[in-house]
């Protein structure tokens, strides 16, 4: 019998909204989750950013035909949370850092979405660089939407492109460009 926390069968979709698959919407339902998941070990210690991403709420998986070439597809994941303590800084604002995180981990997200459509497989990756662009604040208590789209899903690069906005004062936060890569396979040690 599969641990609880491995058994996507658990994860309530109905509020996630999109055409992506229902097997798809339940292995990233729950962003937490399916990081642990990934890391194979059922009682690891606390990661960077678990706090985060408990708060993390999928709202919608999309495949959809890229507007600028229909032969091709992207992925769309969208998720909602709350500023909230542990993501501020000194001036009471969401941290720059942890906009790069939330970008960092939201934008995977997409492109597991877009390779499980595609390959029905997680194409493992590493972030390469990540280029964030801050546009204007956000306060404790505000409700930010992440909106991921992803760009390539090459053999070798992937990008995604993450905007940040500020729901409850209608203004884009952060935006950014997320390049990873397929990561070296190891050195033999003979």
């Amino acid at each position: 019998m599969p641990h609880p926390a491995n058994d996507t069968t658990l994860e309530d979709i109905s509020h996630i909204s999109g055409n992506a698959s229902d097997d798809i919407k339940r292995i990233l339902s729950n962003p937490g989750r399916f990081y642990r998941r990934l890391q194979l070990l059922e009682n690891t210690p606390p990661m960077f950013g678990d706090s985060i991403q408990t708060h993390m709420v999928v709202t919608e998986i999309s495949i959809n035909n890229k507007a600028e070439e229909p032969k091709k597809v992207e992925g769309r994941v969208v998720l909602e949370l709350d500023v909230a303590e542990d993501m501020l800084n000194g001036g009471g604002n969401i941290h720059g850092g942890c906009s790069a995180f939330l970008i960092d981990v939201c934008s995977t997200l997409a492109l597991t979405a877009l390779s499980l459509a595609t390959t029905g497989e997680i194409t493992p990756s590493v972030s390469q660089s990540l280029n964030v662009v801050y546009h204007s604040p956000a306060t404790l208590g505000d409700r930010i939407k992440l909106v991921n789209t992803t760009l390539t899903l090459g053999a070798r690069a992937h990008s995604v492109r993450t905007e940040i906005w500020n729901l409850t004062h209608h203004r884009l936060v952060a935006s950014g460009t997320h390049i990873k890569m397929a990561p070296s396979k190891p050195k033999s040690n003979l």
